[in-house]
């Protein structure tokens, strides 16, 4: 079981525009092409920040459209927020804030022998890593520059913790990057 941090960026390091669109991402590839089919599948639990989940409820009509459904997860989701939000109604969802320790230990025992799946966003991953829980980074980069935005890992990272364990290319858009966390090695975070 791994806790992994699964996300698309573009190349100069943004996950969405300042305005938490994604919109830049669609065009670059399709989605059952990529890693993606297989990586949900041996997902058994997720954390989510409350931007993505709010990303999830504006643009509901749009999941639904592509995925049948505007929740399209059927494993149990804690969702990170200070602030109280709306329940996207047949989501198996929990709301949470604070430390992210207690949280994940609930995660690791209803996810099973499966894995937790940090959906977004960067700064949650980084309190995952911070925290010592972080296993596996699996980022897709994009050919497509945002210039500002939501940045893919706000963390100071250096050498050796992170190590490249494969590079795929998916088709000409998207290149997925995967990196393992060498625990005992977290150090430098910012």
């Amino acid at each position: 079981m791994k806790t992994q941090y699964f996300t698309a960026t573009s190349l100069d390091g943004f996950i969405a525009t300042e305005n938490d669109s994604l919109d830049w991402l669609f065009g670059l590839g399709d989605l059952n092409d990529s890693s993606y089919p297989e990586f949900i599948s041996d997902v058994g639990a997720l954390a989510m920040g409350s931007a993505t989940y709010e990303w999830m409820i504006r643009n509901a009509q749009k999941v639904a459209t592509e995925t049948g459904f505007a929740w399209p997860y059927t494993q149990p989701a804690w969702i990170f927020s200070s602030r109280k939000l709306t329940i996207i109604e047949g989501a198996n969802i929990r709301f949470v804030n604070g430390d992210v320790h207690h949280p994940h230990t609930e995660m690791r025992a209803a996810a099973g022998t499966k894995n937790i799946w940090i959906v977004g966003g960067g700064d949650l991953a980084g309190q995952f890593y911070d925290a010592g829980l972080l296993d596996e980074l699996i980022v897709q980069v994009g050919s497509a520059t945002l210039g500002k935005g939501k940045p893919l890992f706000p963390r100071r990272v250096l050498s050796p913790v992170l190590r490249l364990v494969s590079v795929h290319q998916m088709g000409a858009g998207m290149a997925e990057l995967r990196y393992e966390v060498h625990k005992g090695g977290v150090s430098g975070a910012a």
